[in-house]
């Protein structure tokens, strides 16, 4: 009782100290609290806030199969962003900060895909054969009886005719072309088992060399579609950056008209891949930028979905409610932001990759958030999945790392820890 009439009595004089204090010095304490833990809030985000490590000199090399079956040494990785980066650095030295006259190097096949693997030997394989076979059969080319484009690569040809005729195409647009051919980048994210063999292995086992023989001639170039159909490439990072990073990564050295990653467990179709590349150039801008996300939502009330523990179930739905609150609109009405199948058009790239900073579990959210800030259109396509055992996923540990990403995350670009420039 004495303890809560001091209590009482010291807030009584507390009150009269500020009753009888001078306006000015109200307001001058006003802002300097309001400024002081503004400073605070930003220092604090600052301090949590990711920041990716730049990529060490072995990280942007590959290694892939030679036609007699050997390993290749490490090769250069073409690299898009390091010149689109330096072209907007050399505008930006003449004082042209708009990016209208930065050009994106052009596409020098249909489809990229990118495979984050993180200790992935024993499901791998399987996830390239299904991947391999889809690709080999979509784009491999003209077709042989009548050399008439398949279906998608026509589509593609119509959709670069209309985008070449918008009036408001900006120099930097990466128009689509009827090219052929696929890549799929499989990015060792730091793995300690045999990741690495087993992709190159496999490449081996199917004759997938981007270094072919014609008669006297050895072709190098996956630019010669008469020759060089497809191909893997194997990047090995030296650390575990995160799926978000290796995603990243993959990224910045595709080349492909479109890019996409595809987790390595295999547990998405892979042959929904033409269901996404069908709905990514419907919703295409006229600078032919766009993205469509494969989704699991309709497979919410589903007997695998059912089955999981009221843990994982509440953990999914808490998650999602989070989503809705803390990320702007069209991201907030995507309904599975977590998916591992989102297919990019190469034009789109440039206004998120180099903006990156999320690394682990909750990278999506910040591609979609991006996306959404650049106003490239964005479509959500149903696709078939299925559970697959050995995920690395810690239920608990891993949802609430995802919340605190997601706050972090939401938080840095709020008060412009993050921003692009």
């Amino acid at each position: 009782m004495g303890y809560a009439n001091g209590v009482a009595g010291t807030l009584y004089e507390l009150l009269n100290l500020i009753q009888a204090a001078p306006l000015p010095l109200l307001i001058l304490l006003l802002v300097t609290l309001t400024v002081g833990g503004a400073s605070f809030l930003y220092v604090a985000i600052l301090i949590v806030a990711p920041t990716p490590r730049p990529p060490r000199r072995s990280e942007k090399t590959y290694r892939t199969i030679l036609p007699d079956g050997s390993t290749s040494s490490p090769k250069q990785l073409p690299c898009w962003k390091d010149q689109y980066d330096a072209q907007k650095e050399a505008a930006h030295k003449k004082g042209d900060f708009s990016e209208e006259n930065v050009e994106l190097e052009a596409p020098e096949i249909f489809m990229s895909v990118v495979v984050p693997a993180f200790n992935e030997e024993e499901r791998l394989a399987i996830m390239l054969e299904e991947a391999v076979v889809y690709l080999k059969s979509t784009y491999h080319g003209a077709n042989k009886s009548n050399g008439e484009l398949e279906p998608e690569r026509r589509e593609v040809t119509n959709t670069a005719a209309r985008h070449a005729q918008s009036k408001n195409t900006p120099p930097n647009r990466a128009i689509p072309k009827p090219f052929h051919g696929w890549e799929i980048l499989v990015v060792s994210d730091g793995s300690t088992d045999k990741t690495v063999e087993t992709a190159l292995t496999f490449a081996r086992n199917h004759h997938l060399s981007e270094v072919q023989q014609r008669g006297d001639e050895t072709v190098i170039s996956a630019k010669d579609s008469a020759t060089v159909e497809g191909s893997i490439r194997v990047v090995s990072l030296e650390e575990n950056r995160g799926k978000g990073g290796a995603v990243t990564h993959g990224l910045r050295h595709v080349r492909g008209c479109y890019a996409i990653f595809a987790d390595a467990d295999g547990a998405t179709q892979f042959d929904d891949l033409g269901k996404l590349v069908k709905e990514c150039q419907k919703v295409e801008d006229p600078q032919g930028r766009g993205i469509a996300i494969g989704s699991r939502a309709h497979l919410v009330g589903s007997e695998a979905v059912v089955k999981r523990s009221f843990l994982r179930n509440f953990l999914m739905h808490s998650f999602h409610l989070l989503l809705r609150i803390l990320t702007p609109p069209a991201t907030a009405a995507i309904r599975d932001t977590q998916c591992g199948f989102k297919l990019f058009s190469r034009a789109s790239l440039p206004y998120i990759i180099p903006y990156m900073h999320s690394e682990g579990w909750i990278f999506d959210v910040e591609m979609l958030m991006l996306a959404e800030s650049a106003n490239i259109p964005m479509a959500e396509v149903a696709v078939c999945w299925k559970e697959i055992k050995g995920s690395k996923l810690n239920v608990i540990w891993d949802s609430l790392g995802m919340a605190w990403g997601l706050a972090v995350l939401r938080a840095a670009w709020g008060v412009g820890v993050y921003r692009r420039s």
